[in-house]
């Protein structure tokens, strides 16, 4: 395994213009060259539609045989850099999901990993639009250690993250969508007490800026599998790139094996 993975997360500012957020991708990829990842926030080449019920969003579908997911590739395999977008996907079976893409380094498209737990509540109507993952949580291969997705909502369920640690990981990417009327400091305290408690590197990347009625909070961040962070931006549209030792998750885990001493026959509930 190489030592240190140099990680980016493309905080940005989306508008209703699908070209332009597209183009913008690409110039955050190629500013991140260099990096051994990059991944971005919660479908990014759309405005967020799911804060209103039931809108025709026809023009954000996207299909893995987009050209942006071939620029994409390109890019990856130029900089020798695995790139993870999150798109609102249309499957070949015409179910749409909210959908990380794994692009490897050498360009390929390796997987991709699903929303799990749709949420829908106002200025979250997802249930309108995604399809639940029916295959669960997916975790990618790097030469620095197993790299695992948790879309948005699902990481407040803290199942999402624990199965991702349980398969190997030992960093967690989150992109996510979360504005300032949230209570901001409660989410960066979940993601670092699951960090901590999973032994694992956790990493959400947000988007900016006002939409609608929706005012995107930034404050992407890096957790350490101690729970300290590592990272944490403001609320301005940014590339941030922090270098991580993956395998201090390991250590921790060997010095801490809490995952092993899991008793999953007594998590059941009881009448």
């Amino acid at each position: 395994m190489k030592k240190t993975m140099r990680l980016s997360m493309a905080q940005m500012r989306l508008g209703a213009d699908r070209q332009a957020n597209e183009e913008k991708t690409l110039d955050f990829a190629r500013r991140a060259a260099g990096s051994d990842l990059l991944f971005f926030p919660e479908i990014q080449n759309a405005p967020f539609f799911p804060q209103y019920p039931q809108q025709d969003v026809e023009q954000y579908v996207t299909h893995v045989d987009d050209a942006i997911v071939g620029k994409l590739q390109q890019l990856a395999r130029e900089q020798h850099m695995a790139i993870s977008p999150n798109f609102y996907i249309e499957a070949e079976d015409g179910r749409r999901f909210d959908r990380s893409l794994w692009l490897d380094a050498d360009g390929e498209l390796a997987g991709h990993a699903s929303m799990v737990h749709v949420f829908q509540a106002p200025q979250f109507y997802e249930v309108d639009y995604y399809t639940p993952s029916e295959d669960g949580f997916k975790v990618f291969d790097t030469p620095f250690g197993r790299v695992g997705i948790v879309i948005c909502f699902d990481r407040h369920l803290p199942e999402s993250i624990r199965t991702c640690a349980l398969l190997g990981a030992a960093l967690v990417i989150v992109p996510t969508a979360n504005c300032k009327a949230e209570p901001m400091e409660l989410f960066e305290w979940e993601i670092r007490v699951q960090a901590m408690q999973n032994s694992v590197f956790v990493a959400m990347c947000n988007r900016v800026g006002l939409e609608g009625e929706m005012d995107f909070a930034g404050e992407s961040l890096v957790a350490d599998p101690y729970g300290r962070l590592v990272y944490k931006a403001d609320d301005k549209e940014q590339l941030v790139t922090v270098d991580l030792d993956l395998s201090e998750a390991v250590r921790k885990q060997e010095k801490i094996p809490w995952l092993k001493l899991r008793r999953p026959e007594w998590y059941g509930a009881k009448a």
